[in-house]
């Protein structure tokens, strides 16, 4: 027999109701209005990573307008940046030699929307940073995954917002031989990962710039010469440096490496807030390569070893965020921003706002 048609549409305004007071229920924020997805989408973007622990209290919120968390779930973190019209979303990966299985494919993509529904989230970073070959079945498969997991967001969170995570060329770095144009085009922007770049390979292997300026402005004449509209690319800079042992330094402070380690063993990866307070320390000082655009200095080990860090500063940074307004880019962001020193120590505190500021000199 079935209802009439006004029972019908009582019904369903019934169960709409009791939809709305379910997910009111499930907010943890005391504005249930803060549980409602961030829409607006502003001109320029601040990306940025977290990572750990309540040092969000202390970001810089005027200029954020995405949170991509690799942390566990923080709720006051979610109704926090919802307050700021910031943008709280999930990040991850997936092995691409199981997703080449479109079944595999679809059932992940549908877990982590329904995690990011259930965790009133905004969206999704993916940091597939695996090898693959151009023309293989996980080469199509990674295409095809952008594209639905960003059709999926987009149509169950209204204003969602889905992010890709690329090396700093686009000329099959670390074998990563993915379809740039297409993810481009599929997804909402590329988050470009502008450092871990080798160090100088001449005659010798010498320590260099984690992210040093020409190579990092090239990679994005790369990507833009391909067709990638600079709008869908954000740059992103490094919070953290490498300390390497030197096998010698030469006169001009050269740090030479041990060969047979290469680059793996031969480099430490090191925040921003332990380089500050190494540097107070050095042999040397703060020195800075013209070159390369980067500081580094020269320290002693209890072992008496002699180490070579070069890192990224308020001065490195803001000359490569000059480019981003240059390019039209789409903004620019980090890894990480927990790797500041957030205590109340006045010397930290300047440091630490600095790098903030480099971000838009």
């Amino acid at each position: 027999m079935g209802l009439p048609p006004a029972g019908l549409g009582a019904l369903w305004s019934l169960l709409f109701l009791m939809k709305i007071l379910l997910c009111s229920s499930l907010c943890p924020c005391l504005d249930p209005a803060l549980c409602e997805p961030v829409a607006e989408t502003r001109d320029f973007e601040v990306f940025v990573f977290h990572v750990r622990e309540k040092n969000w209290l202390l970001y810089d919120w005027t200029q954020i307008t995405t949170v991509a968390t690799f942390a566990e779930y923080e709720p006051d973190l979610m109704c926090f940046a919802h307050s700021k019209g910031v943008r709280y979303v999930l990040s991850g990966d997936v092995s691409l030699k199981d997703i080449v299985d479109p079944k595999i494919r679809t059932a992940w993509i549908t877990e982590k929307l329904e995690l990011a529904q259930s965790q009133f989230m905004d969206g999704f970073n993916l940091d597939i940073e695996q090898p693959v070959l151009k023309g293989s079945p996980e080469y199509y498969a990674l295409t095809a995954l952008v594209q639905e997991t960003t059709e999926a967001f987009h149509r169950e969170i209204p204003g969602s917002q889905v992010t890709f995570d690329v090396p700093w060329a686009p000329n099959c770095v670390a074998a990563r031989c993915y379809n740039y144009t297409g993810i481009a085009d599929l997804c909402d922007f590329l988050f470009v990962m502008s450092y871990d770049m080798p160090p100088q390979l001449f005659t010798e292997w010498v320590a260099g710039a984690n992210s040093p300026y020409n190579e990092t402005l090239t990679g994005y004449d790369q990507f833009i010469n391909l067709g990638i509209n600079p709008k869908k690319l954000v740059m992103g800079i490094p919070w953290y440096g490498y300390d390497y042992e030197c096998l010698k330094l030469t006169k001009d402070n050269k740090c030479i490496l041990f060969k047979e380690s290469l680059l793996d063993s031969a480099a430490q990866q090191v925040p921003y807030s332990t380089i500050m307070k190494q540097l107070n320390s050095s042999l040397s000082g703060r020195l800075w390569d013209d070159f390369q655009k980067s500081p580094f200095f020269n320290y002693l080990d209890t072992q008496g070893n002699i180490h070579q860090v070069w890192y990224d500063d308020p001065e490195s940074i803001s000359l490569k965020a000059a480019y981003v307004p240059k390019r039209s880019l789409r903004g620019i962001g980090m890894w990480n921003a927990d790797t500041l020193d957030y205590s109340s120590d006045p010397v930290s505190k300047k440091q630490t706002k600095m790098m903030w500021q480099a971000l838009t000199p």
